[in-house]
């Protein structure tokens, strides 16, 4: 009897690119998918990333770059 073949196991995370004020690209950010969806969209994702932005540069040192775009990475 023939196998079947198994569906690709949904990731417990979104990925999106972020595009940042002063031009700099950041791709494939992690999001947590139970985060997204509802009334609200795709609006927690960008909460989630600024949060790990702020742990980022608190740890690095310097200021924040605001986010001026975040879009889901296609795929």
């Amino acid at each position: 009897m023939a196998r079947k073949k198994s569906k690709p196991v949904e990731s417990g995370y979104a990925l999106f690119d972020v595009v940042y004020e002063d031009g700099s690209r950041s791709s494939n950010r992690r999001v947590p998918r139970a985060l997204l969806g509802g009334l609200e969209g795709d609006e927690p994702a960008r909460r989630t990333i600024e949060e790990q932005d702020n742990a980022i540069a608190e740890k690095a040192g310097r200021p924040r770059v605001p986010i001026k775009k975040i879009t889901r990475t296609p795929g």
